[in-house]
């Protein structure tokens, strides 16, 4: 079977000599020298400030609505946030288990991303942040976005879960709004196994973050705020610098698999339209098929040659009633016909031309 991802696992050696120095430290969590220099190093690589190191994405998002004042204790009534039905269920279950209420707008049909134009029409007196997700890690349209949230007041949260190493107008996407987070969970394109982190604008929100994610401490005997335990430990640490170090041959060997998917799909396939001042991280190759139908009979016949696909994001989550309000019709259309393909560092070309034929084969696309 060829699976729909893979997770990139590193030199095994090197992963090996940091496991050793763990073992010689016995520092384990709370801070260890190997999340300290895991944050330079991503810091640095990333292109930015203000980076927290977490235990994972989900939580990622949580603190980060802590840390901006957009969650509260028992909120009465609920604040509202707005974001889009067009994502991995995350994003909008962290909103409800902060005690805040999403409240869906639709997406651009083309670049499948949430529109800035159904953002404004959303917001009410009781609106407090909008959290937008750079989808497939395809930028939103981070100023319009950002002057909008500037203009009423709002925080803006970007879920960049999938944005690792994309660059908008030459500098790194994490940049805007007040907040990005990413994931890096075993199947990302950057991973420590499980984790996480979030990139903040401003230093006195890292500041406040960082002793929400120790239980509120402010010191050994100092409680200065309602805290819980998102650290991230040296282990995940270890695994991230390994893959980190290698990120150049990953990222090249996955760029090869997503061109030689363009090469080898026939003509007319349907793609995001990728935003022009955006790099790509060739983290996933989406499909947008003619119909639901059409879409679950190319999955049957890709399971019949060995070949795993994904409906990323399947259901569209304003469809999901413990969740939030909608309808997004655009998102539900959307979310019915699109099909991700195997992508990973070590999948060759030969399979790519498989999946492909399959693809390609009269009567299951195009």
């Amino acid at each position: 079977m060829i699976p729909v991802t893979k997770p990139y696992l590193p030199n095994r050696e090197k992963l090996n000599a940091y496991i050793d120095g763990i073992y010689e430290r016995s520092w384990l969590t709370n801070n260890g020298p190997l999340v300290q220099e895991l944050t330079v190093r991503l810091e640095r690589f990333l292109g930015v400030e203000n980076l927290l190191l977490v235990s994972n994405g989900t939580l990622a998002l949580q603190v980060a609505y802590r840390a901006l004042g957009v969650s509260s204790i028992n909120p009465d009534p609920p604040a509202e946030v707005i974001t889009t039905p067009f994502s991995f269920v995350a994003t909008a279950s962290s909103l409800r288990w902060e005690g805040l209420a999403p409240i869906f707008a639709d997406i651009d049909p083309r670049t499948w991303c949430l529109d800035p134009g159904r953002i404004e029409a959303a917001i009410t007196s009781a609106t407090r942040a909008i959290v937008p997700v750079h989808v497939f890690g395809n930028a939103c349209d981070v100023e319009t976005i950002d002057a909008l949230a500037a203009q009423h007041d709002l925080k803006v949260i970007y879920d960049a879960a999938h944005a690792f190493g994309v660059d908008y107008k030459g500098q790194s996407l994490l940049a805007y709004g007040d907040a990005a987070t990413l994931s890096f969970h075993a199947t990302k394109l950057f991973h420590t196994v499980e984790g996480g982190a979030i990139v903040f604008k401003h230093k006195a929100d890292l500041q406040r973050a960082s002793e929400m994610i120790n239980f509120g401490l402010a010191g050994p005997n100092c409680i200065e705020s309602l805290g819980i335990n998102a650290k991230m430990n040296e282990f995940q640490a270890a695994m991230g610098l390994c893959v980190l170090d290698e990120m150049e041959g990953n990222s090249s060997r996955r760029r090869d698999v997503f061109e030689h998917y363009c090469k080898s799909l026939r003509a007319g396939i349907g793609m995001p339209d990728l935003n022009p001042y955006t790099t790509r991280n060739y983290a996933y190759f989406p499909l947008l098929l003619e119909d639901q139908k059409t879409l679950m009979e190319l999955v049957d016949a890709l399971s019949k040659q060995g070949v795993q696909s994904r409906r990323y994001f399947y259901p569209s989550l304003d469809t999901v009633a413990l969740l939030g309000s909608g309808p997004c019709e655009i998102s539900r259309n959307i979310a019915g016909r699109v099909l991700c393909l195997p992508i990973y560092a070590d999948l060759s070309r030969s399979e790519v031309s498989r999946i492909s034929a399959v693809v390609n084969e009269p009567g299951n696309f195009l």
